[in-house]
């Protein structure tokens, strides 16, 4: 039974979005009451696949339809828990409605999901279905202002850099005419400009040469590295075109409230737990420690560590910071009928600062945990280039970014945190980015030439 529970829950649900594999049940039905095989039945393609495309469109209706009832209730006074949220209890929060019908209907005419007999709509459907609802919303219902990058898996391939020749670069170039700030929020954790343009060189020499973007526009990007811990903005002046920010001039208040020392309490916990699976599942990997990192790296690039292993380790060090701030946060309650003047919200038991956040997550052949996550790094970017009017006090709202990355899962990946601040986007490999940032221009009303 133990093995059992093991398997199924903690080594496959961590892997699983529960909302799209929802939306993937629902829509099995009628894949089997309407998708007849051939030879079996003597049913046309075309009646099969128009029955299908019927109900497969009904279901996203519907979907669409529980789901503005999830975001009404949300905004209310005194909010009620949805429909949608007693079915889905993992569901979050959305900035936009999402045109789930329109979505689908977009989706078939390029995958012929409705004319398939014997493969069932996938969870690449569905998450590409949300996506292109997502591009839809941030188009149709409000105005895009910001839009936010991982960097390895989504704009180039794992370890490798963005070469000039990359057909992304084009395609976001088009977007900074179109007055989108952009921002590069990776976890690569460098404390120099010349890293950052080694990685990210194609695109920063392209902005620097193209003679079709103002002075103003080619400065609506910056760099967030380490997740949320070092920024960086466009300076052509400068010999890698790169200028670091000083961390006084973009911190937010919630971030100056995490102490150096709290943090460094965090990383030798973090490190602590990495020798521990390092040691006991004999990992041919060695430990890094940074400023505002700790992970564990491969001594031989020839070898890679078993994705298994890497999960294993992302949950142990997960589980143990999580477990250290709840002992801390028990060990600075106040006792019964005593009184606590101590106002620091720091917490106290020598544990973990537990409004310090982190992110442990799996780099495909490494593992990390830093400090900040990427909804922080983002809020940074939303921060830094403030609102187009005087109603968004300041700050691009969720409704005006998307976030595009690869790792959405709920546990060990580090694009899943941007989900509580600005509308996202799930691809696949960079290849999809290029992908969505065409069907993005066509929404935006220009494709690119």
């Amino acid at each position: 039974m133990t093995t059992r529970y093991r398997v199924e829950y903690a080594l496959k649900t961590h892997r699983r979005d529960q909302f799209i594999e929802w939306i993937k049940g629902l829509l099995a039905v009628p894949f089997v009451l309407y998708s007849q095989p051939t030879g079996v039945f003597d049913v046309g393609v075309t009646e099969m696949s128009e029955e299908a495309h019927r109900r497969y469109a009904e279901i996203m209706r519907d979907v669409e339809t529980m789901l503005d009832d999830h975001i009404r209730l949300e905004q209310a006074v005194h909010p009620l828990p949805s429909k949608l949220k007693m079915l889905v209890p993992t569901i979050g929060s959305f900035f936009t409605r999402l045109p789930l019908e329109a979505a689908f209907k977009s989706q078939d005419r390029k995958r012929y999901i409705s004319s398939r007999r014997y493969v069932s709509p996938s969870f690449n459907d569905v998450r590409l279905i949300l996506n292109t609802a997502q591009l839809m919303a941030v188009t149709t219902y409000g105005s895009l202002q910001l839009a936010t990058f991982d960097g390895d898996v989504t704009l180039y391939d794992d370890g490798e850099s963005l070469e000039i020749d990359n057909p992304v670069i084009p395609r976001m170039l088009d977007l900074m005419r179109k007055n989108v700030k952009i921002g590069i929020v990776t976890a690569a954790g460098y404390t120099t400009s010349e890293r950052y343009y080694s990685r990210l060189h194609g695109l920063l020499d392209a902005i620097a040469t193209d003679e079709t973007l103002t002075p103003a526009q080619r400065h609506n990007i910056v760099i967030m590295g380490g997740e949320a811990n070092y920024l960086f903005e466009f300076d052509p002046t400068s010999e890698f075109l790169l200028s670091p920010v000083p961390r006084s001039r973009w911190l937010t208040p919630e971030m100056q409230a995490w102490s150096e020392d709290s943090i460094n309490r965090l990383l030798d916990i973090a490190e602590a737990a990495l020798r521990d699976c390092i040691k006991s599942m004999n990992l041919p990997a060695t430990l890094m420690r940074k400023d505002r990192a700790v992970g564990i790296i491969t001594t031989d690039p020839k070898v890679r560590i078993p994705r298994e292993s890497l999960e294993e380790t992302v949950l142990v060090v997960q589980k143990t910071l999580e477990l250290s701030v709840r002992a801390d946060h028990t060990s600075s309650a106040p006792a019964p009928g005593s009184s606590n003047n101590n106002n620091n919200k720091n917490g106290g038991g020598g544990g973990v600062n537990r409004v310090v956040p982190f992110c442990a997550f799996n780099g495909g052949r490494d593992v990390f945990v830093d400090i900040g996550d990427k909804s922080w790094g983002v809020s940074v970017c939303q921060k830094w280039f403030g609102g187009s009017s005087p109603a968004d006090e300041g700050m691009i709202k969720g409704d005006q970014t998307l976030h595009v990355g690869d790792q959405f899962l709920s546990a060990g990946a580090n694009d899943f945190k941007a989900r509580s601040v600005g509308t996202t986007a799930w691809i696949a490999n960079p290849a999809e980015t290029v992908e969505l940032l065409d069907e993005l221009a066509g929404f935006m009303g220009k494709k690119i030439s």
